[in-house]
């Protein structure tokens, strides 16, 4: 599959069968802070714009995305059962031609698949659902022996970009005091927080050995991606995943 503009198709070894896509701020009809490939309907972008940018993304897919309504939280749902949209940060999909999606702009979407390329699925992981499980309910939402799956860690805020506080470090270290390794000490109080190492523990910890991808940076590259935390007002990006029907 060849993306168009400078979209990415995640490099990873996955089967055959599974198909992902993740999409950047370029090639889209938004204008101003959200140029141009908005896809956010809730972002205060013109909805027509939006409306457009998104049938332009469905001409690369099967159907329509399963979207949902991320409210930063662990739910992770079974995309193929979807009629309306659900209040969930995570889905998984059996069926082929279900395309799971989630929308972001600095939080990590974390693309999910068997080695059989039987179930897909995807997370959306900024630090709230990251330490809070969204990780892990959707490896078991999956219903595959965690061994047998293969992890992609899109694009997200990096290292040297995400400072946080107390109450962010301190929610990773109650489950996993060895996550200290992925917090690197600043000012008094603050720390700069490593999304991709924590999301290569938490996979880690619940049995998924092999993840790929992790290190491109929404916040540092304003020509690609947008980034919530760098511009406040901006678009959203996607992250999809879906089974070819062959």
């Amino acid at each position: 599959m060849k993306a168009p503009h400078d979209w990415i198709v995640p490099d990873w070894p996955a089967s055959p069968r599974v198909r992902s896509l993740i999409t950047t701020r370029n090639g889209g009809m938004s204008t101003g802070a959200y140029a141009s490939c908005n896809l956010g309907l809730r972002t205060g972008d013109d909805v027509a714009a939006v409306r457009a940018n998104r049938q332009q993304l469905r001409a690369w897919l099967p159907q329509d995305p399963k979207w949902l309504r991320q409210v930063h939280g662990v739910r992770a749902v079974s995309a193929d059962d979807l009629v309306e949209i659900p209040e969930a940060d995570a889905s998984i999909a059996r069926t082929a031609g279900t395309v799971c999606a989630i929308m972001i702009a600095d939080c990590m979407p974390v693309l999910l698949c068997d080695q059989a390329g039987s179930t897909v699925g995807i997370a959306h992981a900024g630090w709230r659902g990251l330490s809070s499980g969204v990780v892990e309910n959707t490896v078991h939402e999956l219903g595959v022996a965690p061994g047998e799956l293969l992890a992609y860690l899109g694009p997200a805020i990096g290292p040297d970009a995400f400072e946080v506080g107390a109450d962010v470090r301190d929610a990773f270290l109650a489950a996993d005091p060895a996550a200290d390794h992925a917090f690197a000490a600043q000012r008094e109080g603050k720390w700069r927080a490593d999304l991709f190492q924590l999301a290569r523990r938490r996979l880690a910890r619940c049995g998924v050995k092999r993840v790929f991808g992790g290190g491109l940076c929404t916040y540092r590259d304003p020509a690609r991606f947008y980034s919530y935390r760098r511009d406040k007002v901006t678009g959203r990006m996607a992250a999809l995943i879906w089974l070819d029907s062959r």
